[in-house]
């Protein structure tokens, strides 16, 4: 006699497409058949369903999620917390999306596929002090470039200011430029002259208050950079703004990364295989975390101006038929090697017991 209650699969794989709202939920089992798809709300109740709701086809073996670093970041912290593995997956290729169609499910779907065919990593935990810089250096950011362009309007007000105040303005330092118009008394607001002044005042202040905070953040960003990572810091080269870029883009946990060729990826640094036939040649690079990517190029470029060992390095690459760019490159690779074993020591006997 058949019976009529089907066994639930042994382990399935959970895939999920991120949004702002709402989350999609698709399960696939060990063979990689649907089982079932779901909507679910962003928030802390929809994600206590969603685990739920992929609970009931069986046990959890991983979600793979669309979009740790930002629709799915407390998705993925709500799972690890809940001790289910996580995994962050690309959003499908364009081309599969013009063969099967584009859609939520069909996303989510494509998501547990990457999990179950090995095309997933681990996501960056950010739940400790890295994730903190890098909180610091998004509010900095967005302060330098929000003062850069009140001093850029400041500078365009002058240029169409009344003659009489634009001939005093025109000819100031930058720095003497903000202290007058700081000072600037528009009084009654009466004519185009008035206005300007309480214009150009308004930028001026704009811009003080900007470099206090920018300040402020910079020294917090330095601060908590130099108690995280004080050997990178202390690095030939290193200093806290670049040390911040590249503990961002390793993340809380580094260790994820699995080797230096993996940091050196990450990074943008490592040269791709670009063969075909008899031809044998690798291309650069254009990948990565581009921050990152920066931070190494501006320390290959500070030693190459002041450490006596980089420029050797150089002389003994360019005698070798090198282009003074291709020895760049091979000296960010071998930075990119020293900043990963500075991030990731080797585990030692007495840190595995």
């Amino acid at each position: 006699m058949i019976s009529s209650v089907q066994s639930k699969p042994a382990r399935v794989t959970a895939g999920v497409d991120t949004h702002l709202d709402n989350h999609v939920v698709a399960i696939k089992d060990e063979l990689g058949r649907d089982l079932g798809h779901e909507s679910f709300p962003a928030d802390s109740g929809g994600y206590k369903a969603m685990l739920a709701y992929a609970k009931s086809f069986g046990d959890v073996e991983c979600f793979g999620i669309e979009g740790t670093g930002s629709f799915g970041a407390g998705l993925a912290r709500h799972l690890v917390g809940a001790g289910v593995p996580v995994f962050e997956v690309m959003r499908p290729k364009r081309q599969e999306r013009r063969r099967y169609g584009k859609s939520d499910p069909a996303d989510a779907r494509a998501a547990a596929k990457a999990v179950q065919a090995g095309e997933a990593g681990s996501p960056k935990s950010a739940d400790d002090r890295v994730e903190m810089i890098r909180l610091l250096r998004s509010a900095k950011d967005s302060a330098m470039k929000s003062r850069t362009q009140a001093l850029l309007v400041l500078k365009a007000t002058i240029i169409t200011a009344p003659a009489p105040l634009r001939e005093e303005l025109e000819v100031l330092s930058p720095a003497v430029l903000l202290r007058r118009a700081m000072a600037l008394r528009p009084g009654p607001m009466v004519n185009p002259t008035a206005a300007a002044k309480y214009t150009l005042r308004s930028l001026a202040r704009r811009y003080h208050e900007l470099d206090v905070e920018l300040k402020g953040l910079t020294q917090a960003i330095e601060t908590l950079t130099t108690a995280v990572a004080p050997e990178l810091v202390a690095t030939f080269g290193v200093g806290p703004d670049t040390a911040a870029a590249l503990l961002i883009a390793a993340g809380d946990n580094p260790r994820r990364l699995g080797s230096e060729a993996a940091f050196s990826m990450l990074c943008g640094a490592s040269p791709l295989d670009a063969s075909s036939g008899k031809q044998v040649r690798h291309r650069l690079n254009r990948g990565g975390d581009r921050r990152a990517n920066c931070a190494l190029h501006m320390i290959v470029m500070t030693r190459l101006r002041y450490d006596e060992k980089t420029q050797a390095y150089l002389k003994r690459r360019l005698a070798e038929g090198k282009t003074k760019r291709e020895a760049v490159r091979c000296l960010k690779r071998f930075v990119a090697r020293e900043v990963y074993k500075i991030l990731v020591p080797p585990i030692t006997l007495a840190d595995a017991a």
